[in-house]
């Protein structure tokens, strides 16, 4: 399909507010990026969308690269189908939400609260995809923190800088770890912990991979008392839902499990975190639970505040 220079400027001058300009900017883009929907329409296939939004960082490469590659691998066994997977930001997506679009299925992390109530029951369980029984979501990949040293002595005296990069909560799994530190940007907290501002560093997957790719050489201990980093699955059709769930199956097998560390990620099972918070959490709830992990008292109950994994 092919969209006129005056077409498009018709369309976004048609936008008076924000979300319906987000709204139309995803259309256009969705046009001319997307060409391969509308011929599988044409051959009678089935479209699913679906839209992967990172609300924190990942290790290297792109979450939503992984996922296509994937869908074509489901493609391949079912000739009826073709996804449709397109990347959304989380302000995009929260948008969409407002003027009530969605995809038939959603892969995201932490902060998007909206998406709860459009959420349908999958047939697996993990605590911070549930809602009053129902798993609402389900994590098909990870992340995880660590304290990272230049040494092999994590019991010296000295702060970490503590990495800030997304909706995810560092600075619980420092509380609940009794790791005290500052909370820095991602990228400067690499970077001045390398310089010797900071006797650790409390990072993610991301510090692990540029580490890698500087050749640095890192000592780590994997922090397990809390997880937010996790990359979830929902379902949001009905009409959709089987042609969802072989993708997720699919995610979730070993094959694509052994595949994550292309993409600097960890697979599902043999995660050891203790603790976790609703994938669905608002971003009030999140601000406060922050505010509790940096306070003097710090998080002395958990799991009053948290999800017991």
């Amino acid at each position: 399909m092919k969209l006129s220079k005056t077409w498009v400027l018709k369309c976004l001058h048609a936008c008076k507010t924000a979300v319906p300009f987000l709204i139309a900017v995803a259309v256009v883009l969705g046009a001319v990026f997307f060409p391969h929907a509308e011929r599988a329409e044409a051959e009678g296939k089935r479209v699913v969308r679906i839209w992967n939004v990172d609300t924190f960082e990942g290790g290297k490469g792109s979450r939503t690269s992984f996922l296509k590659k994937i869908a074509r691998r489901v493609e391949k066994k079912n000739a009826g189908v073709y996804y449709m997977i397109s990347g959304y930001t989380a302000e995009g997506a929260n948008a969409a939400a407002a003027a009530g679009e969605a995809p038939d299925a959603l892969s995201f992390g932490v902060g998007l609260s909206a998406y709860a109530e459009k959420s349908l029951p999958l047939p697996l369980s993990f605590a911070g995809g549930e809602i009053a029984g129902n798993c609402l979501a389900y994590p098909w990949c990870r992340g995880e923190y660590s304290l990272y040293s230049l040494t092999d002595n994590f019991t010296e005296a000295g702060a970490a800088a503590i990495s800030s990069g997304g909706s995810n909560l560092p600075q619980v799994g420092a509380a609940l770890a009794g790791v005290k530190g500052e909370e820095v940007e991602s990228l400067s907290a690499y970077v001045r912990f390398l310089n010797g501002e900071y006797r650790y560093l409390l990072g993610t997957q991301r510090d692990m991979c540029r580490f890698a790719s500087r050749g640095i050489a890192v000592y780590r201990k994997t922090l397990s008392e809390y997880n937010d980093l996790y990359q979830y699955f929902s379902l949001l059709s009905a009409d959709k839902r089987e042609d969802c769930l072989l993708l997720l199956q699919e995610l979730l097998s070993d094959r694509a499990q052994e595949e994550l560390s292309s993409i600097g990620m960890f697979p599902v099972k043999g995660d050891q975190s203790v603790y976790t918070v609703s994938v669905f959490s608002d971003a009030a709830s999140l601000a406060d639970l922050a505010a509790r992990a940096k306070s003097e008292e710090g998080i002395k109950n958990p799991q009053k505040f948290l999800k017991n994994i």
